[in-house]
């Protein structure tokens, strides 16, 4: 049937109604509270980092903005991947992202075509760390005692996809030879039985080392960043030590479900970098030994290219070891 007039002067208000629902819903955006989910149980560092984030970004979207923890790799961003796309429901989560498209072999949702990136939250450096005692007089020692020991050496991972997991996967790459692994359920009972001298090696974020460390109660031979950190000034780099392909960050990033209005996403995204730029933000994050990202690794634009980098740079890494999940 030929299109009446009528048909014809319909059809351009038909497809200009969700771009003109899209403009409305970003100008009073956010007119309720705002949730964030922690990929990450309660109590722990993306967790942590998660609620210094929404203190502080409450003010600057003029809305509170609560936090809910969801442990386990895959339900926090299940969730926010199937959330309606209105800047209500977001998701902070870490590197294990990226290692999840590879990781897991059925993922109910894509990494990164299921989430919108708003910029990332943080970057904290890895620490490889022994148990007291451990035969070496340095880094070189350390991966030298790998090589050549292997699978009689006992190395602690905080769970399949965690930052240690991914460490422990470069530290393993590195020395050429592989360790006996053995996974935990997060970091502190891993370095409970570090410090007990039932495991050998662990890599993990400084934030959760440091304490150890400055006590004594674990031996620090290296930090993956590419200078010393202030609270650990007589650890060598990894790079200083010999090992520059050991290196890597736990960055964690905030997401919007795909679909989200570009307009929201920028209003979130702008409020994200205000609360960065907080100074009370900036000490909280430097007592536990974690950065804030710089002024570029904080945009919408930078995240988006960077997320596709990490899922590349980590797919090879765990084909190679035959790290894979069900």
């Amino acid at each position: 049937m030929r299109p009446t007039r009528r048909h014809l002067l319909a059809a351009p208000l038909i497809l200009a109604a969700p771009a003109i629902a899209r403009a409305q819903g970003a100008g009073d955006y956010p007119s309720r509270p705002v949730t964030i989910i922690a990929a990450g149980a309660a109590g722990g560092p993306t967790d942590t980092i998660t609620r210094i984030v929404a203190d502080n970004m409450g003010r600057h979207m003029g809305q509170p903005v609560v936090v809910e923890s969801i442990g386990g790799s895959l339900v926090g961003p299940q969730r926010v991947a199937q959330a309606r796309p209105d800047g209500y429901t977001l998701l902070i989560n870490n590197i294990g992202m990226a290692a999840s498209a590879t990781l897991y072999r059925k993922l109910p949702y894509d990494v990164p075509g299921s989430f919108a990136p708003l910029g990332l939250v943080s970057d904290a450096a890895m620490t490889i760390v022994t148990r007291p005692g451990f035969p070496a007089e340095n880094l070189a020692g350390v991966m030298g005692a790998l090589k050549t020991q292997g699978d009689a050496l006992n190395m602690a991972t905080a769970g399949l996809g965690s930052a240690a997991n991914l460490c422990a996967l470069l530290v393993q790459q590195a020395a050429g030879n592989r360790a006996t692994i053995v996974v935990f359920r997060g970091t502190a009972p891993a370095i409970t039985e570090l410090m007990a001298g039932r495991i050998d090696i662990l890599c993990d974020q400084a934030t959760n080392t440091v304490p150890y460390i400055r006590d004594r109660r674990v031996e620090a031979w290296g930090v993956s960043s590419p200078e010393r950190l202030p609270g650990l000034p007589s650890v060598p780099t990894t790079a200083e030590a010999g090992f520059p392909a050991i290196a890597m960050s736990t960055w964690h990033g905030l997401y919007a479900p795909a679909g989200t209005p570009e307009p929201i996403q920028e209003k979130i995204s702008a409020a994200l970098r205000a609360t960065l730029q907080e100074e009370r933000l900036r000490q909280r994050y430097a007592d536990l030994l974690t950065e804030v990202p710089s002024e570029e690794r904080q945009t919408i634009g930078f995240h988006r290219r960077f997320i596709l980098e990490e899922v590349a740079r980590w797919r090879p890494i765990i084909q190679a070891a035959g790290a894979y999940a069900d």
